[in-house]
């Protein structure tokens, strides 16, 4: 069973915008869904993970694409 994957482009976005972005966006989600959240800053790469985990969800892992892109996949508690 493949499951998909919303993502959410947060490049040029800095802290604590990301997380605020984030968080809404995951409110908009239902249970088990999965969001790849996209960022151009190294800070909101470790400090939105830290984060979205104290919510309670779960990082199910970070890419760095490049050296200004990471991608954080979450899945919604």
């Amino acid at each position: 069973m493949e499951h998909s994957s919303i993502e959410l482009d947060l490049k040029g976005e800095v802290c604590p915008l990301t997380f605020v972005k984030t968080k809404l966006y995951m409110e908009g989600l239902k249970s088990g869904e999965q969001l790849t959240v996209i960022f151009s800053s190294e800070s909101a790469a470790s400090s939105v993970p830290k984060s979205v985990k104290d919510e309670g969800h779960t990082i199910l892992g970070i890419d760095q694409e490049d050296k200004d892109t990471w991608k954080v996949h979450i899945k919604k508690a």
